[in-house]
């Protein structure tokens, strides 16, 4: 069973941008659940409940559950609205998830032993592709995260969609190849200095520009 989040939420009785600003007025983030063929439900947050989620890595694809009264709701956050100058929390989006049907989340990847890859040790570079992974997953099967172990790699090994841990019974959105994760690039900038640089170690001088005669 997947692990839901639970947040206490208030009601609020009317939308529009007006009603919106009086619940900022009053402190709190205006929100609203939709989906699973129902009727949006206004709520209302408090700021530092949004802010707690939204800090913490993968919460696009958490799972939480909304408290309003005596009702829960479970529901992904699809969307966060931030002030342009502030950067404070101003509306929240929130999916209803209807049980038995499959939703699309991005799940993050955590890469691990990134100081014992054998590639970096040599010089390599971390090149990711995908932070996340979009699959298509029942809400009671999201997985926190996938797992990429980055020990065995070496210089321009990569880590492919099969090589993740965490992934079984779940299936990515891209279905036609085993797509790459992360590679392990080689060190371009250090070789293209080598090549410039004689096996003496330092530049031959330039030879100085004949006077004209």
């Amino acid at each position: 069973m997947a692990n839901f989040v639970t947040i206490e939420a208030a009601s609020r009785e009317r939308a529009g941008k007006g009603a919106a600003r009086a619940t900022r007025r009053q402190g709190l983030v205006p929100a609203v659940i939709y989906g699973a063929k129902q009727a949006p439900t206004l709520i209302a947050l408090e700021p530092k409940a949004v802010l707690k989620e939204i800090h913490q890595s993968g919460w696009r694809s958490r799972l939480f559950e909304l408290k309003v009264g005596n009702e829960s709701t479970r529901a992904l956050i699809r969307d966060v609205q931030f002030h342009p100058v502030t950067d404070k929390p101003e509306h929240v989006d929130f999916q209803r998830l209807a049980p038995g049907e499959k939703i699309r989340v991005a799940v993050s990847v955590v890469f691990h032993n990134e100081l014992t890859s054998v590639g970096l040790k040599r010089g390599g570079m971390l090149n990711v592709v995908r932070h996340t992974v979009e699959c298509l997953v029942d809400p009671d099967t999201v997985p926190p995260h996938f797992d990429a172990d980055l020990g065995p790699l070496d210089i321009n090994d990569n880590i492919r969609w099969s090589d993740l841990k965490g992934t079984e019974g779940i299936k990515p959105t891209i279905t036609d190849r085993d797509f790459v994760i992360a590679t392990v690039a080689a060190p371009t900038k250090m070789a293209e200095a080598a090549e410039a640089t004689p096996a003496g170690g330092s530049k031959a001088p330039s030879k100085p520009a004949a006077k004209k005669k």
